[in-house]
C-alpha cells in the first residue's frame, strides 16, 4: 500500500510540472502586424525554421497599439485559440527591437 501511494504522488508530481511547463512564458521576436479584427494583433515573420510562422495574440497587458509595422520581441504565455493549428499567446512584456519590418 505505501508504494501504491508513492506512485500515485508521482504520477500526480509529473502531470502537474508537466502542466507547469506549457505554461511557462517564452518569448518569440517578429513583425507586429495588426489582426483582422479591429483592435487584434498578430507577429508574423517569426524566422523559425520549425514551430509556427505566426502568433495571434489573445490578449495583452502591453499597448501594442504603437509598435504595427515594428519588429519587436513579445513575452507571455500560451493561449487557446478556436483553431489549434494557430499559435496564441497572451502577452505579458513586449521589447522593440526595430522601428521598421524585414
Amino acid at each position: 500500500m505505501h508504494r501504491s501511494l508513492i506512485a500515485s504522488l508521482l504520477i500526480a508530481f509529473g502531470c502537474a510540472a508537466t502542466a507547469h511547463a506549457a505554461d511557462a512564458p517564452h518569448s518569440m521576436t517578429g513583425c507586429l502586424r495588426a489582426g483582422s479584427a479591429a483592435g487584434t494583433f498578430e507577429l508574423t515573420d517569426l524566422g523559425l525554421a520549425d514551430g509556427p510562422k505566426s502568433a495571434l495574440i489573445a490578449s495583452s497587458s502591453v499597448d501594442l497599439a504603437g509598435h504595427v509595422g515594428h519588429k519587436v520581441e513579445i513575452t507571455g504565455t500560451t493561449a487557446k485559440a478556436a483553431d489549434a493549428s494557430v499559435h496564441a499567446m497572451d502577452v505579458t512584456a513586449m521589447k522593440h527591437i526595430a522601428a521598421s519590418c524585414p
